[in-house]
């Protein structure tokens, strides 16, 4: 009988034994930086002299590790070994695709801290966002893997006397999986194991600015049992592997996760049929978010200023579901500012190594200067009350940014900037709040702080987000307990971690017997 799944607890850090766990973690994964990791090819581990360098964004001397790069000639090698693979996979017993998952979250369990602890050097997490990573990725090993023994006997429909009708899921083939590096390793292995378990085949693609924890996940899964050539490993370059392999005609689904841009070129390169191809290629793609705090007149003054404040700064702003931007009644409005001023003023930035550090560095050069072009920006659309420094000379680090008297229409307002950046804006009742929470072409994520159980009713009807939460802050979702996924340009509403996640990567057969 398998365990009712129960989400990975995430780590008390004040308890003295598990700090010390994973200060022997971050020594273990220091001991190891700087290794070179191979592709995986059905099966095979071919080496190129072609690298992606991970650096450490805290410190971009400290290199991380080197991963061997793909380029189109291998790609098609692991679609070939991936095509054939599935004849095979799709056949295997889903029990037994589970039972893979079940084991490779007890490893990743088992080295738990040894995964957050590479977070902290490779995507600059602090300790508990690392935490929270590794946790979310076992969660969704072992939420994928009870789904699909709920889903592998079908659905039921009706039979007619004489007939005998199934209706029963198959795997789609060969999948590309594009992952993302805010959520280098929950999300990789999340979309990787659900592509897997459902019985087909896929290639992955991580981040270029995270792959050493894609390859250390990819070994997990080779020692969980998984065959050869089920799960091909290639990273490489968007723009030669990634469109490469979005185009191929044996490619069946593309699951995605990243900006709207490139995740709009995917949609739209998917939708044309190449040479040789027989399908409508499936996308599922999550692409990002501008989500907004409503601070109502009858809220809780502290809870909002903290739920901003956490939502906003957390892993530096870097995450699709960050609140950029909070829209307070004018009632409370100077009482929330006020207090969200301060509360920035205390938190800590710095190197992630030591879990007092609240706020570790943006991921890489590029992100750094798209955001300090944002604060300049802002500082001509508000007024900058807190934060609008960065300092890039070793790692890249940007202070945490506030702007207040910020209006509905201004860009900081609108526009996504990924990064340490919240924009206070001022409205004149509940409904002027709303209004300005759905001016945006995301629907990904919304918080609501207000006591009035009318203006809850209101905002579940009314506030257009995927996932809308009330009384806490706008990040933090939880497998199994809130499908994450949002609408418009926020991408196809998949529900990452929900019930309907797993159906999107089979398809479904009828068949009819007389008796």
């Amino acid at each position: 009988m398998v365990v009712p799944y129960k989400h990975e607890p995430f780590t008390d850090f004040t308890v003295q034994k598990n700090a010390d766990a994973f200060n022997e973690g971050l020594k273990l994964v220091q001991a190891y930086l700087g290794k070179d990791y191979d592709l995986l090819i059905g099966g095979e581990r071919i080496s190129t002299d072609d690298k992606i360098v991970s650096t450490n964004p805290a410190n971009k001397e400290e290199v991380i590790g080197r991963v061997s790069k793909a380029n189109q000639e291998l790609a098609e090698k692991a679609m070939q070994a991936a095509d054939k693979a599935f004849e095979s996979w799709r056949k295997v017993k889903p029990e037994v695709r589970a039972d893979v998952l079940f084991r490779a979250a007890a490893i990743v369990r088992r080295r738990k801290h040894e995964f957050s602890a590479l977070l902290v050097k490779e995507a600059g997490k602090p300790w508990n966002e690392a935490d929270a990573d590794t946790a979310e990725a076992i969660d969704f090993m072992e939420y994928y893997a009870r789904q699909m023994l709920k889903l592998k006997d079908g659905a039921p429909v009706e039979s007619r006397p004489g007939e005998y009708n199934r209706y029963s899921y198959i795997p789609l083939g060969v999948g590309v999986i594009i992952s993302p590096w805010n959520f280098p390793f929950a999300i990789m292995a999340g979309t990787t194991v659900a592509a897997i378990v459902t019985g087909n085949t896929v290639l992955l693609k991580p981040a270029s600015t995270t792959p050493i924890v894609a390859a250390k996940f990819v070994e997990v899964m080779e020692e969980a049992g998984l065959p050869a050539g089920v799960l091909n490993f290639v990273p490489g370059s968007g723009a030669e592997v990634g469109d490469y392999l979005v185009d191929h005609p044996r490619t069946r689904f593309i699951s995605f996760t990243g900006s709207r841009d490139v995740g709009l070129r995917i949609n739209e390169r998917a939708s044309k049929l190449n040479d040789g191809q027989i399908w409508l290629k499936r996308v599922i793609a999550e692409m990002g978010g501008k989500d907004t705090i409503v601070v109502d007149k009858e809220g809780d003054v502290e809870l909002a200023a903290k739920s901003i404040v956490s939502s906003a700064f957390g892993f530096s702003g870097q995450k699709c579901s960050a609140c950029s931007r909070a829209v307070i009644v004018k009632d409370v409005y100077d009482q929330v500012v006020d207090r969200v001023i301060e509360l920035t003023n205390k938190l800590t930035l710095g190197e992630t190594t030591t879990q007092e550090t609240f706020m570790g560095p943006v991921i890489d050069q590029s992100a750094f200067n798209k955001i300090m072009e944002y604060i300049e920006i802002g500082k001509n659309e508000g007024k900058l009350v807190a934060g609008g420094e960065g300092d890039d000379s070793k790692g890249y680090f940007i202070k945490p940014t506030v702007f207040a008297d910020v209006a509905a229409d201004a860009r900081i307002m609108k526009e996504e900037i990924f990064g340490p950046v919240v924009a206070l804006s001022k409205a004149e009742d509940f409904d002027h709040a709303l209004e300005i929470a759905n001016n945006t072409e995301y629907g990904l994520t919304g918080a609501v702080i207000t006591n009035n159980r009318a203006h809850i009713e209101q905002a579940r009807e009314d506030f257009h987000v995927g996932n809308l939460y009330f009384n806490r802050g706008c990040t933090g979702a939880i497998v199994g307990y809130q499908p994450f996924g949002g609408f418009n340009m926020s991408g196809t509403d998949s529900k990452a971690g929900g019930p309907d996640y797993l159906v999107l990567h089979m398809q479904a057969k009828t068949t009819s017997e007389t008796l």
